[in-house]
């Protein structure tokens, strides 16, 4: 099995939601498993099948979070340095063709979110800012086309 990188707000945030979905989802879906089993006939009992899918989906989770979780490299960012871009840098880029700047950290794959700024290791952005450093020119492909950035600075937060 295969490591995968994260940091550790991202570690914390899957473990947090590990243990509410262990401590708080599981036993109310179990109570409403039962409140639901003492209306009698389970065959035409959705109350019963509503909460028996809730609780294949909260199970399913759990486990996909254990693995992930047992999974996880754990990458202090904060102990990181240096001007070439790698997991966590936060990259400051300028689009060569609008002049617009944009700031994306380098983030595992759980932790993404291109709203807040985090895209994931394995995105086309990532990929093709790795390993290069403050000046260079980067082109990305993604799904909409090409787009040339220049780096204007790498930082580790």
């Amino acid at each position: 099995m295969d490591k995968f990188p994260m940091t550790p707000e991202g570690y914390h945030a899957l473990d947090e939601e590990l243990k509410r979905r262990q401590q708080e989802e599981r036993p109310r879906i179990i109570q409403a498993i039962a409140e639901a089993r003492s209306h009698g006939d389970l065959s035409e009992n959705a109350e019963y099948h509503a909460a028996k899918e809730a609780q294949s989906l909260n199970e399913g989770r759990i486990a996909e979070l254990e693995d992930k979780l047992s999974r996880a490299e754990i990458i202090d960012v904060s102990k990181l340095s240096g001007n070439t871009v790698m997991f966590g840098a936060t990259v400051t880029l300028v689009d060569e063709d609008t002049e617009e700047e944009k700031i994306y950290q380098i983030v595992g794959e759980s932790e993404a979110d291109v709203k807040a700024g985090r895209v994931s290791i394995t995105s086309p952005t990532a990929r093709a800012l790795i390993g290069k450093k403050i000046g260079d020119s980067v082109e990305v492909n993604t799904p909409g086309g090409g787009k040339s950035y220049e780096i204007l600075n790498v930082a580790f937060q």
